[in-house]
C-alpha cells in the first residue's frame, strides 16, 4: 500500500471517528434538553401546590397575628377590671370601716345599748340591716 492511500485512510477514519462523536454529543445534549424539560414541566405543575401552600402559611400566619392581637387586648381589659375590683375592694372596706364606726357611736349614744353586745352590721362578715 502507498504511503498516499494509508494517509486517505486515516484521514476518512480521523473524519469518520470525528462525525460519529459529533453525533453521539448531539444526541447527548438533546437527550439533557428533552430530560430538562420534563424536569420543567413537572416544576410547572408542582407550582400552583406550593402556591397554594404559601397562600395558606400567610393565611395562617395572619390568624395567628389576629389572635395574639386579640389576646393582648383580653389581657389589657382583664388588667382593668382587676385594677377596677381592687379599686371597688378598697372603697368598700373604707364604706364597712366608716359604717362600723357609726354603729360604735350609735351603741355609744344610746343609753339601753349594753358594751359588750354586737350590734348588727358591726361584724364585718354579716351584711348590714336597719334595727
Amino acid at each position: 500500500m502507498s504511503t498516499t492511500i494509508v494517509i486517505i485512510v486515516v484521514v476518512v477514519l480521523v473524519i469518520l471517528l470525528a462525525a460519529s462523536a459529533w453525533v453521539l454529543m448531539r444526541k447527548r445534549r438533546e437527550h439533557q434538553r428533552a430530560e430538562a424539560e420534563g424536569i420543567r414541566d413537572r416544576a410547572a405543575e408542582r407550582e400552583f401546590e406550593v402556591d397554594q401552600r404559601e397562600a395558606r402559611a400567610e393565611e395562617t400566619a395572619a390568624k395567628s397575628r389576629a389572635a395574639k392581637a386579640e389576646g393582648e387586648v383580653k389581657a389589657a381589659q382583664a388588667e382593668q377590671l382587676a385594677q377596677q375590683a381592687h379599686a371597688h375592694r378598697r372603697e368598700a372596706a373604707d364604706s364597712r370601716t366608716e359604717l362600723d364606726k357609726e354603729w360604735e357611736r350609735a351603741n355609744k349614744v344610746d343609753p339601753d345599748s349594753k358594751s359588750g353586745e354586737k350590734q348588727q352590721g358591726a361584724d364585718p362578715g354579716q351584711p348590714s340591716h336597719s334595727p
